[in-house]
């Protein structure tokens, strides 16, 4: 049973972490079109969606 889990658990965390890399690198070359500007914002992953995300989209009162 905690095999099992342990599996789950392992499998959720690469995805999570390929799908902020994936993320991170299209709003990256939407926003700027520098395809190094992508890369780095891609090895940021979920840092740099966080930060986008709280920059450009949450609106100051």
């Amino acid at each position: 049973m905690e095999e099992n889990r342990q599996t789950i658990v392992k499998k959720t965390v690469k995805t999570g972490i390929s799908f902020g890399s994936a993320l991170a690198m299209v709003i990256s070359y939407t926003t700027w079109q520098s395809i190094g500007w992508a890369i780095f914002h891609g090895l940021l992953s979920w840092i740099y969606v966080i930060y986008f995300v709280l920059k450009y989209h949450v609106p100051v009162i």
